[in-house]
């Protein structure tokens, strides 16, 4: 009777064991296909190309994202000295001069305008929204800009 009793809590502690042991297993493998999704993630970033235009002393990084979510990536390089000015004089925008300033409704050849379908160019800048318009943003070197299609 002890010999069943001992055989019982060998398998017991047995099963335990293995129960562990497989789950640092799954833990483990679930690390490394993150790690691995991370990494091919950083290498799509790196080989977008940016389209490189004007000349100049000064370069950014400009991005058009039309309402459909696809993205237009360029290296601008201008002596301008705001965002506006350099993209009026690539002909990269267009738009309505106001009290405000300048109302952009061409971005790259796409037309947003909120009078036919409320959508408009949102302005942004390292990824955030624009506290000034596109023709009032003086161009810092090293930061992107970006006018996105929005509803």
């Amino acid at each position: 009777m002890r010999f069943m009793k001992n055989k019982k809590i060998q398998s017991l502690i047995l099963c335990m064991m293995l129960i562990v042991a497989m789950a640092f297993t799954t833990v483990g493998c679930n690390t490394q296909k993150d790690s691995g999704v991370e990494e091919s993630t950083a290498a799509v970033e790196e080989t977008v190309e940016n389209e490189v235009l004007g000349e100049g002393e000064t370069k950014f990084l400009f991005t058009v994202v039309d309402k459909d979510g696809n993205e237009t990536n360029y290296e601008i390089h201008t002596d301008k000295e705001t965002v506006g000015e350099a993209l009026l004089d690539l002909e990269l925008i267009a738009g309505d001069e106001g009290e405000f300033g300048l109302y952009v409704k061409t971005v790259n050849g796409i037309t947003a305008d909120y009078d036919v379908d409320q959508t408009y160019w949102a302005f942004y800048v390292d990824g955030e929204y624009a506290m000034s318009g596109v023709d009032a943003t003086a161009i810092e070197e090293g930061k992107s800009y970006a006018l996105k299609v929005e509803k």
